[in-house]
């Protein structure tokens, strides 16, 4: 077993679009686990929208990355050495290991992974926090009913495809926005969706409502909102009376800096939104999944058999090597990966 790890800090506090200089490949010790810890060597990181918050120094509901700490990501990988009864060599083993070739983590803040259950990495995406997210806060928040018409923006992304399927399941008609002709073929033909609008093809948020009324003829009734933006002005007047919207992100506005606050231009008026949600009775709901992670069990036992037997489809997109982790992150924010984007780091 080497005796050197690598991992990925946070150089400096992005204003705007990170970019290369904002990271820093770092060479360490390998860390040593104490008691009731577990040291794995990690596989696979995912990277998520939400990282970009945490390079900012802003109060939310978790604390930024200090200077020099490690990027923060959750990885699955091998545990090479453990401190607890529940986990052996050569488990397989979920956690917040960061941007890091190894991690070490308390034996309780872990799961355990069966790769005979399918890829790994399907613990970072659709059987992750990602997927988890899509159903959570379509069933909890969106509650959907037969009949109903449902829009969702980054369609392709691996929360938007598990909210367009589980929707359809539940009897919806889905309409995805993505960016680019290549994407809404995507949600079309491999996740299902009844129709995808292309948010590139749409100068602003009335041409983009245009396009929109003409898929969905009887309103929306659902819009499950990660992106913000255009999307949501264009989204906001189609909305029928007593219409949901679940809030897991606004992945448009992150690159403005402090968590979104210094966007400006493309931000929706406060008076135009408050008096749709007034006037339509709508359910406005925000959430953050990592307060419902007592419901993962629930949602694994039922989507998990639909992703094994091929009823739920999903797309990963895999960089490789963790050096190359900053760029894919980059690529993320600007809607460059296809599916859900996940670094091999070894």
């Amino acid at each position: 077993m080497t005796d050197q790890m690598q991992r990925i800090a946070l150089a400096a506090r992005p204003e705007g679009a990170p970019g290369p200089e904002h990271f820093s490949l770092e060479t360490g010790p390998v860390p040593t686990p104490g008691e009731g810890e577990v040291l794995v060597r990690v596989h696979y990181m995912s990277l998520d929208p939400y990282m970009r918050g945490r390079m900012d120094d802003a109060k939310s509901y978790a604390a930024p990355v200090p200077i020099g700490g490690t990027m923060e990501a959750g990885g699955v990988g091998e545990v090479i050495a453990s401190n607890s009864d529940a986990f052996q060599p050569g488990d397989f083993a979920f956690g917040m290991f960061g941007w890091a070739t190894h991690g070490v983590q308390n034996a309780k803040m872990l799961r355990k992974i069966d790769p005979a259950h399918g890829p790994i990495t399907a613990a970072l995406g659709v059987l992750g926090m990602p997927g988890f997210t899509g159903y959570h806060g379509l069933m909890e928040y969106g509650r959907p009913k037969a009949g109903e018409t449902l829009v969702v923006a980054a369609a392709t992304g691996p929360v938007g495809s598990m909210v367009g399927q589980i929707a359809k399941m539940h009897g919806l008609r889905t309409v995805g926005v993505a960016g680019g002709a290549d994407k809404c073929a995507l949600a079309t033909e491999r996740f299902g969706f009844d129709a995808c609008i292309d948010h590139r093809a749409h100068a602003d948020a009335g041409a983009l409502r245009k396009a929109l009324a003409a898929e969905c003829p009887d309103g929306i009734d659902i819009y499950f909102e990660n992106v913000g933006g255009k999307v949501l002005e264009a989204v906001i007047p189609l909305m029928n009376p007593f219409g949901r919207i679940p809030i897991c992100g606004m992945i448009s506005w992150y690159n403005a800096g402090n968590l979104g606050a210094g966007a400006a231009g493309d931000v929706t008026p406060a008076p135009f939104l408050w008096r749709n949600i007034l006037v339509k009775f709508l359910s406005v709901n925000g959430f953050i999944i990592s307060n419902h992670w007592d419901r993962y069990p629930a949602f694994l036992n039922e989507v998990g058999p639909k992703v094994a037997a091929g009823e739920i489809a999903y797309v990963e997109d895999i960089a490789e090597g963790l050096e190359n982790a900053p760029a894919a992150f980059m690529g993320l924010l600007q809607g460059k990966n296809v599916g859900k984007q996940i670094v091999k780091v070894i």
